[in-house]
């Protein structure tokens, strides 16, 4: 059985001290929810104090990215040892990554092995645009990315790492997939990938989060779908009340 997993994605929002009153206010509704897993993910200035905030607590940290070398001469990037100690998972390959700043299947399957040779667990973003979407190209596009994000792994890694799909268009724009069409895309381009690739007992484990214009009027939709395992929230996340509203509705809907 695998747990739902919310994480939400506060992107470049939330300076320190508002990333403080942010977390006070959402914390006790978070841990009012056992069954659903719960992580945020705030810019790296925040994560120590985020970190320090949700240490004793059931709600997990994550980072937003990362470097896949240890140090070196890479201004401004942040390494997975620095990460060490902050926070138990990493957004990687996220769409806003790939868009702006260069990042490539290659260094998305390079920094996946990074993070789980550093005991971080990789939250990986695939997911087609809108022209590839149109042009009926999504599953093409899916299977390569998956392909090629996990190249190199092994089936007891693949088990432990998380996927969220996020269709590009759907990111920030206000238009969600259907929780149908996302429910296809994950069952049968993600999951069904790395059946063929790591096996079954793989593909069955992994947890698959869906991601794009999530919020709680529209996440039990997507929660009722049987390999949609959670959510990558955006927008949504950094309001407390909703995103603890989000958490209630994922577990009232995967429990049911």
């Amino acid at each position: 059985m695998r747990k739902p997993f919310i994480a939400g994605n506060w992107k470049m929002h939330m300076t320190i001290s508002e990333a403080e009153d942010l977390v006070r206010e959402m914390l006790p509704g978070l841990e009012d929810v056992s069954s659903v897993e719960k992580a945020v993910c705030p810019p790296f200035v925040d994560l120590p104090v985020v970190a320090d905030l949700l240490n004793g607590s059931d709600v997990k940290v994550g980072a937003q990215n990362m470097h896949w070398e240890e140090k070196g001469a890479y201004t401004g990037e942040i390494s997975p040892l620095m990460l060490q100690g902050l926070c138990d998972y990493v957004i990687i390959g996220h769409s806003e990554r790939r868009k702006y700043f260069g990042e490539t299947d290659e260094t998305v399957n390079l920094k996946v092995k990074s993070a789980l040779a550093h005991g971080l667990i990789p939250i990986i973003c695939v997911g087609e645009n809108l022209q590839q979407n149109e042009s009926g190209l999504t599953s093409e596009v899916v299977r390569s990315q998956v392909t090629a994000d996990l190249a190199g792994l092994t089936p007891e890694q693949v088990s432990e790492l998380v996927i969220a799909y996020e269709p590009i268009w759907a990111i920030g724009t206000g238009k969600a997939a259907t929780p149908e069409y996302a429910e296809a895309v994950i069952r049968d381009d993600i999951r069904g990938t790395i059946a063929v690739l790591f096996g079954k007992e793989a593909a069955d484990s992994v947890r698959i989060q869906y991601g794009g214009s999530t919020k709680a009027s529209n996440i039990e939709s997507f929660m009722s779908m049987p390999d949609i395992d959670g959510a990558l929230v955006g927008g949504a996340s950094l309001k407390a009340q909703e995103f603890v509203e989000m958490i209630r509705i994922a577990a009232r809907t995967k429990s049911s």
